[in-house]
């Protein structure tokens, strides 16, 4: 199995739209055997969804996704872990603990308008408060 974080510089990166590295990680027995890192050239969300599939990943976590991306992820047949923040390698161990914590509904519902004061994609503001999307 693999499983794909987006990332950038050893985090979770927040807007899967936006992300240019992905990190993968090849899983067997539940644990971590071999990992690697997929640039995205910036490619939009369509794309993104095609790299991973191309890859052979199972499972993306991610911090903020749109809605046609969730779409595009779920038609991919790609598991969704949005929400998450922190260390990516962390997140990937709690997962495969069964502790990881995400955010089920997470929506990122701005698109086109700029990340300010008080919002960011990934369903927290500036200061760690919960302020996911939830429909």
């Amino acid at each position: 199995m693999k499983i794909a974080v987006a990332y950038e510089d050893g985090k979770i990166f927040q807007h899967f739209g936006h992300t240019k590295q992905f990190k993968v990680y090849d899983i067997a027995d539940d644990k971590v055997q071999l990992t690697s890192t997929v640039n995205t050239d910036g490619s939009g969300h369509g794309a993104l969804t095609g790299l991973l599939k191309e890859n052979g990943v199972a499972i993306l976590i991610c911090g903020g996704i749109g809605d046609g991306a969730k779409r595009a992820l779920s038609e991919a047949g790609i598991e969704l872990y949005g929400g998450v923040s922190g260390n990516a390698d962390q997140a990937v161990k709690d997962f495969l603990d069964g502790n990881l914590k995400y955010t089920p509904d997470v929506t990122c519902r701005h698109h086109g308008e700029h990340h300010g004061e008080g919002h960011s994609c990934d369903g927290q503001d500036e200061h760690g408060s919960h302020r996911a999307f939830v429909r």
